[in-house]
């Protein structure tokens, strides 16, 4: 008899961490720099002033967004550290009063009270600290924050989306910079809002359309004061 092999499920939870940092990073990349781009171009500026605005735009931003996402995840961390650290004392202080708590957090998801509290001594006693901090802090190994790891997915994805605009600048008549750097931005932003979201397991059109258009907004916003200040200027 052949014994059945337990299959391997893989999660969108699995790739939080990296995911968020990563989409926000290159929408970014795309949008700030397209309108840094667009703002300028707009103004009337000379090709080697675009693009040499769009290099500083993709190596501030990208600068920007690895320090940003270093601070806040770190901020998360120490969050999460802390509170590790104070059960790590409630459980050493009152493992009585742990154990029902979590006995009574099994009971409230539906479990029966002899079983919950069966559970919550089991899982005590192999490793009390992780229970607690699975089932009451909603702590765990997958969703855990790592600012090393989400600065640096934020920073290469802002510089693989800036990428984008930057490359129309050198390729593009100045004629048609415009209209090219825009359109070639919008159908990067879709690209990315699907991806994203097939990676995430979200809906695709839904997330592909929310960042087009806000794209497009920003950068027509951007485009109208870069006109409007050339001409005052």
């Amino acid at each position: 008899m052949r014994r059945r092999r337990l299959h391997t499920e893989h999660h969108a939870t699995e790739r939080i961490g990296w995911l968020r940092a990563a989409v926000l990073g290159a929408n970014d990349g795309i949008v700030s720099t397209a309108c840094l781009i667009l703002g300028v171009a707009a103004a009337a500026a000379a090709p080697h002033d675009i693009f040499v605005a769009g290099i500083a735009g993709l190596t501030a931003g990208a600068a920007s967004m690895a320090a940003g996402e270093y601070v806040s995840v770190s901020s998360q961390l120490d969050s999460e550290q802390a509170d590790l650290a104070r059960e790590k004392e409630e459980l050493a202080e009152n493992p009585k009063f742990e154990l029902d708590e979590l006995t009574q957090i099994y009971v409230e998801r539906g479990v029966e009270q002899s079983v919950a509290h069966e559970v919550a001594k089991q899982l005590t006693a192999k490793d009390a600290l992780a229970a607690h901090a699975r089932d009451e802090l909603g702590i765990s190994a997958v969703t855990t924050a790592k600012p090393l790891q989400a600065a640096m997915a934020s920073a290469s994805s802002f510089s693989t989306g800036a990428a984008v605009p930057l490359l129309m600048v050198i390729v593009a008549p100045q004629s048609l910079l415009v209209p090219i750097v825009a359109a070639a931005s919008l159908v990067a932003l879709a690209i990315l809002g699907a991806v994203g979201a097939k990676t995430g397991g979200a809906a695709i059109l839904q997330a592909t359309v929310r960042v087009t258009f806000w794209g497009a907004v920003a950068m027509a916003v951007t485009a109208g004061i870069g006109r409007l200040v050339g001409a005052a200027v």
